[in-house]
């Protein structure tokens, strides 16, 4: 099993299926923001990436509405879809007390807009599966969304928490291994982040260089 997780934070499904066909993705989250910009119904979309990934994944669906009743309907519905299926709540008094009635019938939750460690700590103790910390919109307040993935980290090593830290809302490549130094289990990202996770332009430079001496080599033989 992987230490080091990388989900995808994409609702689209060719990105999804080309993502996952280089064995490097793991699971999916979606929002309702992500459903809004490809235009399609989330139980649709849903649907089809289940399909995708396999029965022990992660495909987090993010569930919406005033109460709890409102969410635990949306929930019921979501789980219908297959075994792959993680309800997500945001960070919230009433997010938390559905992620209480559903981690204790072992429901796989994320719990997310989480933006302190206090926050977590709460996600914790009613049984989320994954805390959802949001870097970027940290730092777009000028504070330190690393420090929170790493004070999170922290306090679940030292207490024990079975809970996973899936860093969200990352902006930039190099946040990446950022977040796994400082202790995330997981990283979600959109699909350019990940794909720009490839490149380095000394790579790019050594591939040149390698191509030109082996056909220098080529020619030097014959």
């Amino acid at each position: 099993m992987s230490l080091m997780k990388i989900f995808l934070d994409c609702s689209d499904i060719d990105l999804i299926k080309q993502s996952y066909s280089t064995g490097l993705i793991d699971g999916v989250t979606t929002n309702p923001s992500l459903m809004l910009k490809n235009g399609h119904q989330p139980m649709e979309v849903l649907k089809e990436i289940s399909e995708i990934f396999p029965f022990h994944s992660s495909i987090s669906a993010e569930v919406v509405g005033e109460t709890e009743d409102d969410m635990l309907r949306m929930a019921e519905k979501y789980l219908e879809i297959g075994p792959n299926i993680t309800i997500k709540v945001p960070s919230t008094r009433t997010g938390l007390r559905v992620c209480k009635k559903l981690s204790n019938d072992d429901i796989p939750v994320n719990v997310t807009l989480i933006f302190s460690a206090n926050q977590a700590i709460l996600a914790s103790k009613v049984g989320a599966t994954y805390v959802s910390p949001f870097i970027g919109r940290l730092n777009d307040q000028y504070w330190d969304g690393i420090n929170l993935v790493e004070e999170i980290s922290d306090v679940f090593s030292t207490h024990g928490s079975k809970t996973q830290v899936l860093a969200a809302s990352i902006r930039e490549p190099v946040q990446v291994a950022r977040c796994f130094r400082v202790g995330a289990d997981i990283c979600t990202l959109p699909w350019d982040i990940f794909n720009k996770m490839y490149d380095h332009c000394l790579t790019d430079a050594g591939m040149e260089k390698f191509d030109s001496d082996w056909k220098k080599l080529q020619d030097a033989i014959k």
